[in-house]
C-alpha cells in the first residue's frame, strides 16, 4: 500500500456525526426527530 491510501483509525472524538434522513409521506425528515417507536421501526427495516 502506498502512503496515500493507508487508512488510519480515528478516535471517537475525531469522527464527524452522520445524520440519517428518510422519506416519509412524500417529504424528507431526519430520523433523529422520530419518536422512540418510529426510530425502532426504522432500525428494523430491510434496506435493498
Amino acid at each position: 500500500m502506498s502512503p496515500t491510501t493507508e487508512h488510519l483509525p480515528l478516535q471517537d472524538h475525531e469522527r464527524q456525526r452522520c445524520e440519517v434522513w428518510t422519506r416519509v409521506m412524500g417529504y424528507h425528515r431526519p430520523v433523529s426527530e422520530f419518536n422512540a417507536g418510529k426510530q425502532g421501526e426504522h432500525a428494523e427495516r430491510c434496506h435493498f
